[in-house]
Parts: structure tokens; sequence; C-alpha cells
């Protein structure tokens, strides 16, 4: 009797022993199956890569009244015989076509006189990367921009090659080979006068040509065209200068285009590229405020 009931006393003992132990050994054998940390780890980041944060700017202005009105009366002088409200209209512009006005805008301007017609227009490009885990907004921008800089033929921006006013070379004389025409372009293209058309000057006051280079200091990265239509017997040339800058995730496109109405009126290079590069810097200006 009393055998049995030391067995009983005893059994409740070694079974909470053996529970307790058992317990341990499964408590154990959980931390080392979750002491690897995979899923902490995966918590952590540790193998991810944090997406980039989206281009500075989520909107785009309105183009038609990114140009004050002072600067287009400037660049687009209007015909005398206009009236207040063509005058209004004018200025007013005429907005592109646009399926998403916060991706793509644009407006342009057309004025003509009895001498001349000129055409402006200004365009914003708004980039967006959809895949930001290895690109960001102003990474896939820069993108469009050197893609616009190789189809304009320019080199990349490092080089120190910027062409200066070819006038200064004039001034080396003597030597017939060193100064040849460093004032022409490839193919008798004109410097600022007709050139050989009849009744021509000689040159020496012939404005310098600007030609279509990288510009520095205008935004994040820019570049600026200029081109002159080929001289003709009949037909005035006209000046197209075209420049492209980037500021952060956006693309900004200027032209302006000077038409004489009469043939041996070659536009200024430097007047026009003046005012295209003013225009492009009060631009970036507004995107900084």
């Amino acid at each position: 009797m009393q055998r049995k009931a030391v067995r009983r006393r005893a059994l409740p003992g070694v079974a909470m022993l053996t529970a307790l132990v058992a317990g341990v050994t499964g408590l154990t054998g959980c931390t080392e199956t979750s002491s690897p940390g995979t899923t902490t780890d995966a918590k952590a980041g540790g193998s991810t890569v944090a997406p980039a944060q989206p281009g500075k700017y989520r909107n785009l202005p309105a183009p038609c009244k990114a140009v004050d009105a002072k600067r287009l009366r400037v660049m687009l002088p209007a015909d005398e015989s206009l009236t207040n409200q063509q005058r209004e209209q004018l200025y007013a512009g005429t907005a592109d076509a646009s399926y998403d006005a916060d991706r793509r805008v644009g407006c342009r301007w057309t004025a003509q006189t009895p001498s001349e017609t000129r055409l402006l227009s200004v365009g914003f490009e708004r980039v967006v990367s959809y895949d930001r885990a290895t690109a960001s907004d102003d990474d896939k921008a820069r993108q469009v921009y050197v893609r616009r800089l190789t189809d304009a033929h320019l080199p990349f921006p490092g080089a120190t090659a910027t062409p200066s006013p070819p006038a200064a070379s004039a001034s080396t004389g003597g030597a017939p080979a060193a100064p040849p025409s460093p004032t022409g372009s490839p193919g008798g293209s004109p410097t600022g006068s007709p050139g050989a058309g009849p009744g021509a000057g000689p040159g020496p006051t012939a404005a310098p040509e600007l030609g279509s280079r990288v510009l520095e200091g205008l935004g994040n990265e820019a570049y600026i065209e200029d081109k002159l239509s080929p001289a003709g017997t009949t037909a005035p040339q006209s000046r197209t200068v075209r420049t492209v800058f980037r500021t952060s995730n956006v693309i900004v496109t200027i032209e302006y285009s000077v038409q004489p109405s009469q043939p041996g009126v070659v536009p200024s290079s430097v007047e026009t590229q003046d005012r295209v590069r003013q225009l492009a810097q009060a631009l970036v200006e507004r995107f900084n405020d």
C-alpha cells in the first residue's frame, strides 16, 4: 500500500520534469530554426533597394502664360495696323494639343509684318520613370536630353571645344594659310551677309556666326542649335534657333524663327540667339521659384 502511494506521488513530479524538458527542447528548437533571420532580414531590407524619389516637378506651367508680355513684344513685334484685340490675340498664343497636361504641353506664337515673319514656340515635357528601382525621374529625363543632343549631332558636355565668334581670327592677318576663312561655315554658309550675291560687300563687317553648341550655366544641361536656310537668288534666308535644356525631370524646348520677306536680308545670329537664351534663363528662374 505504501509502495503504491509512493509511486503515485512520484509520477506527477516525473511527468512535470519531462514536460519541462520537452518544453525547453522545443523552445531551443524554435530558436535554432529562426536564428538565421530570413524574415527579419527581409523586413530590414538587407537585399532590397529602396526606390528612387519622384522628380522635383509634379506638374507643368501653363505654356501660353510662361512668357511675360514684355518679352513677347520684343521677340514678336506686331504690325502697326493691328487692332488692340488682334494684338491681344497674337500675344495670347495658341496652345498645342495635349492629352496629358501634366506630362507634355506647348504654345506657339506668330507675328507678321511687311518686312518679316517671326515664330516662337515653347514646349515643356515632364519625364517620369516607371521603374524607380533602376532609374529615377531625373535619370530618365537625362536620357531623353542626351538622345536629343545626339540627334542634334553635338558633342557631350565636358569637351572644351566651344565655337567662338570667328571675327576674332581676322586680326591674325599675314600668312594666307592660317586664316583662310575661319569665318565661313562648310559649304559657303553665310556669316551674316548675303555673301557672294550681286552687290554684296567685301565682308569684314559681316556679323559673326555663333553656331550650334553645348551651353553652360543654363539649367542642369543645355544646348543650342542655329540653322540658316540656304541662300538663293529669289528666296529669302530664314534663321531658326532652338534651345533645349533640362531642369531636374523637365525638358524645355524653345524655338525661335525669323523669316525676312525680301532676299538679301540675313537675320543676325547674335541677336536671335541672345533673345532665345534670355527667354530660356527666364524660364529656368521660373522653375526655380
